[in-house]
């Protein structure tokens, strides 16, 4: 009896413990998201159409939790969340702050790198950065898997900026990799590294006098109402990646996996349309209800020959002149 007793005991056991396993495996994925914007921006709209896609190619249940305007903190931060595999699984992170684990990183978003719109989808099409995509993912355990981004970047001033003359010793804010601060430099303005969140207070105050940044990212900011003047500068065509903490991708099987690769790539292409699309007709509507006003800059043929040689020597130093060589060959 006792030996009876004992073996409908394991029975149990062995069953309870399937049944919890059963349930366990069940469980649908949770993976959360991060954007420094609201509903409206790009970037949050690139970010729901990768939750949609990733459900549509997935076919199972699966959550997502986006957190949206800054809730989880700046770029930076969710880059640094995705390599330790904590609080952020996906987020759309500009690649200047990826320099850290991949030296060649922020030439992904170096001014003056693209021609114009078509020669910056065709890149972002082609393998040109794949290097920069490996690089990434080694050394910071984070996947790099769409682009999204779009924006032309200009100027954005407290006062006109037309030409050389205007723009010689203008303070402004700009990007934290290197490369951002040398080229500005080298065009005759005074850059500073400042926090983004920090930049329309630091306009107000006088500690600078501008900044940099596409249509979308000047009305959520709503930069235009310390720095009203546009300066068509045009000196940058954003990449903006999807990336995707490595570790969590590790632990998800080999469907949701599959899903996610294919989603990313789509979600950056919808994000770059819709991105580069809105920009020129955004521009025109704040300016059409008074709240800026954009300026020709009249010199930027003298912007590009400046560029150049300070493009060609810091593709040198950090080891990326395949890569530069690369993208200007693409027609």
């Amino acid at each position: 009896m006792r030996f009876t007793v004992r073996a409908a005991l394991r029975c149990l056991s062995v069953a309870l413990a399937a049944v919890s396993f059963g349930v366990a495996a069940q469980t649908p994925v949770t993976l959360h998201g991060a954007v420094q914007f609201a509903d409206d921006h790009p970037f949050n709209q690139a970010l729901l159409k990768f939750e949609e896609l990733v459900k549509k190619y997935y076919g199972k249940p699966i959550n997502f939790v986006l957190h949206r305007n800054s809730e989880l903190g700046l770029e930076k931060d969710y880059f640094a969340y995705l390599s330790q595999g904590i609080s952020v699984d996906y987020a759309i992170v500009s690649p200047a702050h990826m320099s850290t684990f991949a030296k060649a990183a922020p030439l992904l978003d170096m001014p003056f790198l693209f021609r114009d719109i078509p020669h910056w989808n065709k890149v972002l099409d082609s393998d040109a950065f794949q290097s920069i995509v490996d690089d990434v993912n080694k050394k910071a355990d984070v996947m790099i898997i769409g682009y999204a981004g779009g924006g032309t970047r200009n100027l954005i001033a407290n006062k006109p900026v037309r030409n050389m003359t205007e723009l010689k010793g203008l303070s402004m804010r700009v990007m934290g990799a290197p490369i951002q601060t040398q080229m500005f430099n080298a065009i005759g303005a005074k850059p500073s590294v400042i926090a983004y969140n920090e930049v329309y207070n630091a306009i107000q105050t006088g500690v600078i006098q501008g900044a940099e940044n596409e249509a979308a990212g000047l009305a959520s900011m709503k930069f235009y109402e310390v720095g009203p003047n546009i300066s068509l500068t045009q000196h940058a065509i954003t990449v903006r990646p999807i990336c995707f903490s490595g570790k969590t991708f590790q632990k998800l099987p080999p469907d949701l996996q599959a899903a996610i690769v294919k989603a990313g790539k789509e979600a950056g292409k919808f994000g770059r349309d819709l991105e580069s699309s809105n920009d020129s007709a955004l521009l025109a509507k704040l300016e059409k209800e008074g709240k800026l006003k954009t300026h020709v800059f009249t010199e930027r043929a003298k912007l590009l020959e400046l560029a150049g040689p300070v493009k060609q020597a810091y593709a040198k130093e950090i080891g990326a002149s395949d890569i530069l060589t690369k993208v200007e060959s693409i027609k």
